[in-house]
């Protein structure tokens, strides 16, 4: 046990952090390119700690807590949507100095982001692929891809609380794509119409998929103003391939009722 006394730097582990950042090239600009992408992956970090949260509150049967859980994620998103303004200042010119010493490195291959897109819902096999056989990255997206999805839970919850969830969503294998179901939909409509908890949370999940899809507008624009129509790095189709994932909803069914409510 270390008993030395506890500093701001210290608890902080400033000494490590501040030397986390190792530009490439002599570029003024490549630092903040590095900070603002090792910001993210904090944060990141953080939506799972909060969502995985969220998700054991649901499976207790607690509608409160994951209510707060859930509006701090929001504002998470909100967060690193405003980042996007940071990055923004960067010309194309200024991030072209430096882009081709990043070499097959890509926001393509965020191991969180892709475990937070699994918690999700998301069962896209093929981003498995982008980590190595055997590493602590694949194994979490695998993870995360084989347990319920936070929406998963949720149905859980109502279930708990007497709604009808149909039987074959319920018992469903969790590992398979979930594209929504007429029977789901049916129970939120008894769950909106009842203006509970339950329906609080459905309204806060909406939120949270919508700061999701808002998140990926960004950063598909970023893209878009700062390489164009050029390929990623790391021989990513940049822009072109977030665009087909821009209006992807992780939870259909919140989506589809509201033609019926």
């Amino acid at each position: 046990m270390n008993d030395a006394p506890v500093s701001y730097w210290s608890y902080l582990a400033l000494d490590e952090l501040l030397a986390a950042q190792r530009p490439r090239s002599d570029e003024h600009d490549e630092l903040l390119f590095i900070i603002i992408h090792q910001v993210s992956e904090l944060w990141f970090k953080q939506l799972l700690h909060e969502l995985g949260h969220a998700q054991e509150r649901l499976e207790a049967g607690d509608a409160t807590a994951p209510l707060s859980t859930l509006r701090r994620a929001l504002a998470i998103l909100k967060t690193l949507v405003g980042q996007m303004d940071v990055l923004e200042t960067l010309t194309p010119r200024q991030f072209a100095a430096f882009r081709e010493r990043l070499g097959p490195a890509s926001g393509f291959q965020s191991a969180q982001f892709r475990e937070l897109e699994a918690v999700l819902g998301a069962r896209d096999r093929r981003v498995v692929a982008l980590h190595p056989e055997g590493s602590a990255a694949r194994a979490a997206i695998e993870a995360a891809m084989a347990r319920p999805a936070l929406f998963d839970s949720l149905l859980r919850l109502l279930s708990a609380n007497g709604y009808a969830v149909p039987a074959a969503v319920a018992q469903r294998d969790p590992a398979a794509t979930y594209d929504g179901d007429e029977g789901v939909q049916d129970v939120l409509l008894a769950v909106y119409a009842d203006e509970g908890l339950p329906a609080q949370l459905c309204e806060r999940m909406v939120d949270l998929d919508e700061g999701v899809q808002e998140w990926r507008y960004r950063h598909v624009k970023l893209i878009e103003r700062t390489i164009g129509a050029q390929a990623g790095t790391g021989g990513s189709s940049g822009a072109a391939f977030l665009q087909r994932t821009l209006l992807r909803p992780a939870f259909p069914d919140l989506w589809a009722v509201r033609s019926r409510l």
